[in-house]
């Protein structure tokens, strides 16, 4: 395994060579090799230069440099671009923190217990400087505002000392420049439900005199990060995963709309695939006898582990829709099949159909969710990574085709209906602007009680199909 630690450094050359020297010495778990990921944010003191030095004396050092000042966060996110470890290790360039303490901050880690560690300096650590008292109050008031936002119970959020695993770090988008990486990445993690740990830490913390960079003013940014972040769900980089699923993250009440009309249908022993982050297997699976989440992106595997980690009830399985051979041992073994926003998706619908009809008990439903209507197909769908979108007689066709009975037809969100057409087709947007979701949200209570009395073609259709008794595979 590899540790890649990655640091920002900004005009540091009176500690820099001191700092890295520490780094490089710094104790591993046995067979763990290191890389340093040196990201310089346009150093102007003679820094540059002896990071030049360093690394054509040392191989594991990989330098970068910002051909502008761009800030800490913006140094962050370069390096973890360039990560290649199996985890990753924030740290400063200056001598605050003390890298001795990486097995303890790794443990975790490597035990399997955390997705992220945080190392707490307000926790019993062996040895603590004592620092300005307003200085550890404003920090310790940001991190009770951010636990009040992301509901985490948190003793440091704006420690420098964070480690993760390295494919869902990369999978995080960062956008703060400066300091407002910490609470950024903080509240990112807990809305993402990582499994984070806190373990006590030492700090030898400077004095504006000795160097420190951070002021009241980043203070006032970061509570505005902890707000905008708290608003905003961007949780996912762009090459991971169903845009769809990243917007629904902000919309809990369409979910519940959702569930409200798919529950009926739901018998006691239940398959979804295509299950994302489990927002509707959250809202479904209760009391139900076996409920199987069946996923194959790597990062929604991993959240669906962790959300359903003591859900007895809740079985989480790797399965590409598109892959019949991943439907094997499944056959004729559930009440209820799901299959929501995933035919949009995939080469062949038709073939995914017919591999969760043999996956049915006779007399079970399959209950499926599209897009519809194909002229509303646009720019929007075309971010999302959809190939299609669907009318109403052609799936009902494609289900009789697969020997399941339609019995019912819902027409979902009409009020979605103009608004796609404006983003996708009119304006010809990417994507549909993120408080415009959560506006939508708000008032899903009114839309969900008219929705009936509009005259057009809801958003998405829900086709309910049967599958007869005695039917043959």
């Amino acid at each position: 395994m590899k540790l890649s630690v990655l640091i920002p450094v900004y005009n540091e050359r009176a500690v820099v060579e001191r700092s890295l020297a520490q780094v490089l010495a710094a104790p591993l778990p046995e067979s763990m090799q290191r890389e340093l990921i040196i990201v310089d944010d346009h150093s102007t003191d003679g820094t540059w230069e002896i990071l030049q030095r360093l690394a054509a004396e040392h191989p594991c050092i990989r330098l970068f440099r910002h051909e502008v000042n761009r800030g800490k966060g913006a140094a962050v996110r370069t390096a973890i671009q360039q990560a290649e470890g199996d985890f990753c290790l924030v740290q400063d360039a200056d001598l605050e923190y003390d890298p001795n303490e990486y097995p303890k901050l790794l443990k975790p880690l490597l035990e399997g217990h955390a997705d992220a560690v945080f190392g707490s300096r307000y926790l019993a650590g062996e040895q603590r400087r004592v620092l300005p008292w307003r200085h550890s109050m404003i920090n310790k008031f940001l991190t009770l505002i951010s636990n009040v936002f992301c509901n985490m119970a948190f003793t440091d959020m704006e420690t420098c000392y964070k480690a993760f695993r390295t494919d869902l770090l990369k999978s995080i988008p960062i956008r703060s420049n400066r300091f407002g990486f910490e609470p950024e990445i903080v509240m990112k993690s807990a809305k993402r439900n990582f499994r984070i740990y806190e373990v006590p830490i030492s700090y030898h913390g400077r004095t504006y005199e000795e160097g420190k960079k951070i002021g009241w003013r980043d203070g006032i940014k970061a509570l505005g990060a902890i707000l905008h972040f708290w608003i905003i769900d961007d949780l996912y980089a762009e090459p991971y995963g169903r845009g769809l699923l990243n917007n629904l993250t902000g919309t809990p009440q369409y979910l519940s709309w959702m569930a409200r009309i798919l529950r009926p249908y739901v018998g006691d022993t239940v398959l979804e695939i295509g299950a994302g982050i489990g927002n509707i297997a959250g809202r479904l699976m209760g009391k139900k006898l076996r409920y199987v989440a069946g996923e194959h992106d790597p990062l929604y595997l991993h959240a669906l582990h962790n959300r359903f980690l003591r859900t007895p009830n809740v079985e989480v399985r790797k399965l590409d829709p598109s892959a019949a051979e991943d439907f094997h041992g499944l056959e004729r073994s559930f009440e209820t099949a799901l299959c929501l926003n995933v035919l949009e998706y995939v080469e062949d619908p038709e073939a995914v159909v017919r591999s969760l009809q043999k996956t049915l008990l006779p007399g079970g439903r399959l209950v499926v969710l599209v897009p519809q209507g194909p002229g509303l197909y646009g720019s929007v769908d075309r971010t999302l990574g959809q190939k299609r979108r669907f009318r109403c007689e052609e799936l009902c066709g494609m289900l009789a085709s697969a020997g399941l009975r339609v019995e019912q037809v819902h027409q979902l969100n009409k009020i979605g209906t103009p608004a796609w057409w404006l983003y996708g087709r009119l304006l010809r947007r990417s994507y549909i602007a993120k408080p415009t979701l959560k506006l939508f949200d708000k008032t899903v209570w009114f839309w969900r009680r008219v929705n009936g009395l509009l005259p057009w073609p809801g958003l998405s259709l829900v086709v309910v199909a049967a599958k007869p008794e005695g039917a043959q595979e």
